[in-house]
């Protein structure tokens, strides 16, 4: 059989952009969702943490303590995902050189970043759900606006997502491990989740107020508690933090 009008040779141009993106973003999903590690961290905490708070006197909690419980614990599922693991994720893949792999493709840095969050945002959809389940079997009566509260978790996962990819980027693997780790603990307690902000001093509370997982605890907190209107500062805080991570990350990224 004649062959010469069949051209074999490799195509001369990259794939399109929402080829690449869509792809990629598979990938991500799949590598995610096969990690026992990052599954714990992502769904099982919550959730403990969930049941815990909300069961146990552990804490002088406004009442009743689901309703205060459950849209911090939400806030901490999408710091979970968005920042402890996959800043721990990309910062391994960075150290094991599957990032050089993907720098010599014509894949760009902005698609990688953008499949990433894209990634983290499916998983974060099944932890919202299952997390609001588990709430409203214990009781949990949400109100306000549910497109706000929405709203308020992609901005969130945005800041985080770009705050995880820069520590990834720049930090060796054990220093992001570490380091990651340490942030999940701290916020943990200081940034409004378990714990009410106005339990600490004027000072050091106005300090808390700036960070990304009190805004984003907060602002879930004024819409499925009471109703009520995301607070102004809580909506620039975020942007504050999502714009400046992600332009920090997408130029600070490293490969290798």
């Amino acid at each position: 059989m004649s062959t010469g009008s069949l051209d074999l040779s490799p195509a001369g141009h990259a794939s399109p952009a929402g080829t690449q993106l869509r792809a990629q973003t598979a990938m991500e999903l799949k590598l995610m969702l096969r990690n026992g590690e990052q599954l714990l961290l992502t769904i099982i905490i919550p959730t403990v943490l969930l049941l815990l708070f909300a069961g146990a006197p552990i804490a002088d909690l406004p009442k009743p303590r689901i309703d205060f419980v459950v849209p911090g614990v939400l806030a901490l599922a999408v710091m979970s995902t968005a920042f402890t693991g996959q800043a721990i994720g990309t910062g391994f893949e960075r150290r094991y050189g599957v990032l050089r792999r993907l720098g010599t493709t014509p894949l760009p840095r902005a698609l990688l970043l953008a499949a990433k969050t894209i990634s983290v945002v499916c998983v974060e959809v099944l932890q919202v759900a299952l997390l609001c389940v588990v709430g409203l079997v214990d009781g949990w009566s949400p109100h306000g606006n549910a497109l706000a509260a929405v709203a308020l978790l992609m901005l969130g996962t945005v800041a985080f997502s770009a705050l995880g990819l820069l520590m990834a980027g720049t930090l060796r693997a054990e220093v992001t491990l570490a380091a990651a780790n340490l942030v999940y603990l701290v916020l943990l307690v200081l940034g409004g989740i378990a714990f009410p902000l106005t339990d600490f001093s004027d000072g050091v509370r106005h300090v808390l107020e700036l960070l990304p997982i009190a805004a984003l605890s907060d602002g879930l907190r004024v819409v499925l508690r009471s109703g009520g209107s995301v607070p102004v500062h809580d909506w620039v805080t975020l942007l504050v933090w999502a714009a400046t991570g992600g332009l920090a990350a997408s130029r600070l990224f490293r490969w290798e």
